[in-house]
Order: C-alpha cells, then structure tokens, then sequence
C-alpha cells in the first residue's frame, strides 16, 4: 500500500476512533436496594435517573422538611421570629419519652426560642420540638397537618398527604420520592440562608449533644442537607443535597435497609450525577425589534427568567441556540407578554430547552400619528 493512502487509511481510523469514543452512552444510574428513589438536577429539574418514583411511600421523619418548611416562610412572612418563645406543652415533651423516638429533651411547662427548636428539628430530629413548633404555630398538631397540606399543594406535591408534624406512621400520611424532591428544592430555593442550618453536623441543648443523622455531611464536604427518615415500616431514607462548582444536585432514597444503605446509595447517585453530567445558565438572548405602533419604535425583548440546561458532561460547549419572533409586533404590548420562542439544541440537533421571549418591559401605543404612518407601512409587509 502507497504512503500516502496508508497515512489516509490511519487518519481515517483515528478519525472514526475519536467518534466512537465521544458517543459512547452514559451508564444507567446504580441499581439501587430501596423502595424507590429519584436524582435531579435542583437548577434545570431534570431528573437523572429514578426508581419508582411516584410510588406512595411513609417519609418517616423526612416529614419535618415540611415542618421546618412552614416555619421559615412564617419567619418570612413575620408572622414569627427565631426569637420567638414557644411554649413547650405536655404533649410535646411526651414525644418520645417512652420509646426510642428522637428528640431534643425539651422540659414540660418551660418556653424555648424558636431558633433552637428548628435546629433540634433538623440536626437531632426532635419529634417533642416538631409538635412544639405545630402547636405554636398552628394551634395544635393537627392544625398544622392542616397547614402542612396546603403548603403541599402549592408546591405542586400532587401524592402527598400529611397528618403529624413529625412523621409517625399512619395510613393518612404519605408521600414520593419525587414530592420530596420537589420540597426539597423549594427549601433551597426560598430560604437560603435559612437553609444552612440544614448543614450543621451537632447541636447541643441543655448540656445534651447530639449528632446530624445525616452521616454524608461528615463523609462528603458537597452535602449541606437535607434530611434522614427511619420507622420500622418506612425503612432507612434520605433525602440529599450537594453542590459541586455551580452544580446543584438532590436525591431523595426511600426504603433503604440500613443506615449504611442509605448513605451509600445517595452517594452513589450523586457521584452518578457530577460524573456523567453538566448543567450550565444559558444566556439571556436580549433583543431589541422593532414595534410597530409604539412610541420608541423598538423595545428589549429576552427570557423572564434565567434558564438552566443539564447535559451530559461535555456537550455544553456545543450547545445552539435559535430565537423566533412572532412577526410583526405590534404595540401596545404588557410586560411578560410572549411574543417570541427561544429553542436550544444540542449539537446533534436534539431539543433540550424551550422558553417563550417576552416582552421586557411594557409598550404602550404611539400617538395618532405614529399609528397611522405604522399601519400604513404594515400593509405593505
């Protein structure tokens, strides 16, 4: 064989050696020993992989993100404060005084801050604060259930029902890894500062010290929440979150065997997720058309939120994004009003976002003048 076809032969084969290597598909999420689980990414909300993710299962204590949850926008709302004084009934310091359940060992007929009572919900899981924060702030416990309810369909946690603030099992109380999923973004998402004591790995009150339960935040410095659940019928659950760079991830594992199981498995779903996976803020694409019939002649035009993609790790770069306007715009125009389509594909042409363009502002209609000289050059378009 000539040099030269040998040289073309080997570039050929190099050529199609580099093609194979870059299409080789991702591997399947882990196989998992739990009832059901799900792995998103908390920015795009694509989900990675999942098990049975709608099936109705007990949250166990994972029940207290939703208690912890309606604490903080009450804070938000200034309906209360961390310095708020709760006062600390018979029934609340009865939770698990009898039997294994956690608890914070809160002292009947005393008061105790807000603050504290949060932090013995999420690092000691304190059954006795959780009925002591639904009381406080719902009358009494099933008061707040009732609370707890509404929030969950606001959220849009459509296989969710709740009866206690602190997870105890009952056929009335249940949930899905997805719902979990779906509060444990919301958390994030609309307390952030507040979200932090979620990473916090002990506390002590009254002398009493006592560990986070969620073993990753001491294994793995990416974890900064969220939450452990255990009855005998529930099984070993979490719900984890981690952020590595800009990436944000949640897995939620219901029904695991053992404490073990259920760290390891939302280990391996994050380490599934960073691996093979890469999320990216897309840019705004600001535009400024013309507008027909308004005053300015033009307006901005872009997205009414910053949208986010999750791709396999090293597809980011070529990702293409394509604009459509609806032609012609014509004033007036509302802020927010669609008036164009914004796509993104991958490099092989695949659809991964799609947003409507709005208009950015409001955009009033010109004078009579302005109106009549616009109509006029619309008839000719």
């Amino acid at each position: 064989m000539p040099w030269s076809a040998r040289s073309l032969l080997c570039c050929t084969l190099l050529t199609l050696s580099l093609t194979a290597s870059a299409a080789i598909p991702i591997p399947k999420p882990p196989l998992l020993d739990a009832k059901s689980y799900i792995l998103l990414d908390f920015d795009s909300g694509r989900v990675l992989g999942e098990q049975n993710p709608d099936q109705r299962v007990e949250p166990a204590s994972i029940t207290k993100v939703m208690t912890v949850y309606v604490a903080f926008d009450a804070i938000r709302q200034k309906r209360a404060s961390l310095d708020a004084q709760v006062p600390i009934s018979e029934k609340a310091w009865r939770q698990g005084k009898d039997s294994s359940e956690s608890r914070m060992f809160l002292e009947v007929g005393k008061t105790a801050k807000l603050e504290d009572l949060l932090r013995g919900i999420v690092i000691q899981s304190g059954n006795d604060a959780a009925v002591a924060v639904a009381e406080f702030l719902g009358g009494s416990e099933d008061g707040f259930a009732q609370i707890m309810n509404h929030y969950a369909q606001t959220l849009g946690m459509k296989n969710t029902h709740y009866a206690d603030a602190s997870g105890m099992p009952n056929p009335e109380h249940y949930t899905t890894a997805r719902d979990i999923a779906t509060l444990s973004s919301a958390l994030i998402r609309n307390f952030p500062d507040l979200y932090k004591m979620f990473a916090e790995r002990e506390f002590t009150y009254h002398g009493i010290h006592q560990q986070n339960r969620n073993g990753l935040l001491g294994t793995d410095p990416s974890v900064d929440g969220i939450k452990t659940g255990h009855t005998e019928s529930a099984g070993y659950c979490l719900a984890a979150s981690a952020k590595r760079g800009n990436m944000r991830l949640i897995s939620v594992v219901m029904g695991t065997p053992s404490i073990k199981a259920r760290e390891a498995q939302n280990a391996a779903l994050l380490s599934h997720g960073f691996t093979f996976y890469e999320t990216t803020r897309l840019a705004n694409p600001l535009l400024k058309p013309r507008i027909y019939k308004s005053g300015e002649g033009t307006a901005p035009v872009g997205l009414a939120r910053d949208i986010y993609v999750t791709v396999p790790r090293g597809e980011a770069a070529g990702l293409k994004m394509q604009t459509k306007l609806n032609q012609p715009l014509v004033a007036p125009l509302a802020a927010g009003q669609p008036v164009g389509e914004w796509t993104v594909t991958t490099a092989a042409g695949d659809s991964v976002a799609r947003a409507p363009l709005v208009a950015l502002k409001a955009v009033p209609q010109a004078g009579w003048w302005t109106t009549l000289t616009d109509s006029i050059a619309l008839w000719f378009k």
